[in-house]
């Protein structure tokens, strides 16, 4: 059984994704969670504090989503778990779907909200430094400068993919296939 802050946390990301940061409700909130406004208020404060935890909550599940393994299954090599990292986000599950949609809303409130931009940047920081990080098991030779510059490109390819699959304008196939093509592409340029 989730404890109730992971319930509410759920449930914000479920009501984020459908209804984006602006329709985000306390009391829809509420409603959706099971609980009541007041339980709400006492775990997270305000609507500011709902937001943090909630960015916090969408990228501990990612994580989760893109690391897990089989314990006994054997060992994924740099190149491996780096496809795995990335590809994972684009699956086509109700998890990934709710956690790429609230983030992308998310992302397009911090264009007005200036906590709400720096507690994203913060996230997307270490998004970038956690690819970077796996960039540089493929390709330890590479300068520190070029592995961060093409994480961030990855990422950023990511995002924009995830959000034209989302929007029906790509099909996950074809996003899958390009971002497989962009790992390759920035590999090779971290090589030469």
């Amino acid at each position: 059984m989730a404890s109730r802050s992971t319930q509410i946390l759920e449930a914000a990301a479920r009501v984020i994704a459908r209804r984006g940061v602006r329709g985000l409700r306390v009391e829809e909130l509420a409603a959706e969670a099971g609980v009541s406004t007041a339980l709400i208020y006492y775990h997270f404060k305000d609507r500011a504090g709902i937001l943090s935890k909630t960015l916090e909550f969408i990228n501990d599940r990612a994580e989760r989503y893109t690391t897990d393994r089989d314990p006994d299954a054997e060992p994924l090599g740099p190149r491996e778990e780096l496809d795995q990292t990335l590809l994972l986000e684009l699956q086509d599950s109700t998890e990934v779907r709710e956690n790429s949609t609230a983030w992308g809303e998310l992302r397009a409130s911090a264009v007005f909200d200036d906590l709400l931009r720096e507690d994203l940047a913060r996230a997307t920081l270490v998004w970038v430094q956690e690819v970077a990080t796996l960039l540089g098991q493929v390709q330890p030779m590479a300068p520190a400068v070029a592995l961060t510059a093409s994480a961030e490109r990855l990422t950023a390819l990511l995002e924009g993919l995830s959000m034209r699959w989302l929007s029906g304008t790509l099909q996950i196939t074809h996003a899958r296939a390009l971002m497989s093509e962009a790992i390759d592409a920035e590999i090779t340029r971290l090589g030469g």
